[in-house]
């Protein structure tokens, strides 16, 4: 198990950094709009989807809409679906540990399982199985030190909702350069505008992910065709 451990440790070390910058401001975030420690320790612990989180909290601060949560949730994390559906091999024979690493899986601890080549002497349950854990453990300590830091943190210094803009501004331009990717970025950028045009800024977030996901369906199907 030790030894398991140590082999996943380093591979999380750059997720580590990454995590710090948004988990911290998650939690600034959470503080500066009034919600109770409760709240960071159950969205962090629970739901565990950094994109979701930072989205979810005009809907924790604004009027409850159960649908508006749910189709939110199921359109931001539909990726998980593939994702498990991918990993159904190789989480096999797991027990136990096998629902906490699905339930832990976040796309920082999948791409490193999906990634690495690990060796015969190696046991591979359990190396998923500390991946996810640590993944988990840091965005969860960092969430956390986040919000209890924001009561230090002057008010005059603004911009912390901007890292997870800037997080996947960095993923598409390194997207950009692979040829094949650019028509899918470019469906994103175009129904996003539309649905901001035609939507609003108060609804076109959902919009936006129903017409990019429709299109990509219908791209994808017309290259099989092909």
């Amino acid at each position: 198990m030790i030894q398991s451990l140590k082999k996943a440790f380093p591979y999380t070390l750059p997720i580590l950094t990454g995590y710090a910058f948004l988990g911290l401001a998650y939690g600034l975030l959470m503080n500066r709009t009034g919600l109770s420690f409760t709240w960071v320790m159950a969205m962090s612990g629970l739901v565990f989807a950094g994109a979701l989180q930072f989205a979810a909290i005009p809907l924790l601060t604004g009027l409850f809409n159960p649908l508006a949560a749910f189709t939110l949730a199921l359109l931001v994390n539909i990726r998980h679906v593939f994702y498990g559906i991918s990993m159904l091999s190789k989480y096999r024979n797991m027990g136990i540990k096998k629902f906490f690493t699905i339930y832990m899986m976040a796309d920082e601890a999948f791409s490193i399982q999906a990634a690495v080549d690990l060796k015969e002497e190696d046991n591979p349950q359990l190396f998923y199985f500390f991946t996810a854990l640590i993944c988990y453990l840091y965005w969860n300590s960092f969430s956390l030190m986040g919000y209890f830091l924001g009561q230090y943190v002057p008010s005059s210094i603004v911009g912390f909702d901007f890292v997870l803009t800037a997080l996947f501004y960095i993923l598409f331009l390194n997207q950009w350069e692979h040829p094949e990717h650019r028509p899918y970025l470019l469906i994103g950028v175009g129904a996003t505008l539309i649905s901001l045009f035609v939507l609003g800024k108060s609804n076109f977030l959902l919009g936006s992910m129903v017409l990019i996901l429709l299109l990509i369906f219908m791209v994808k199907e017309k290259k099989h065709d092909e």
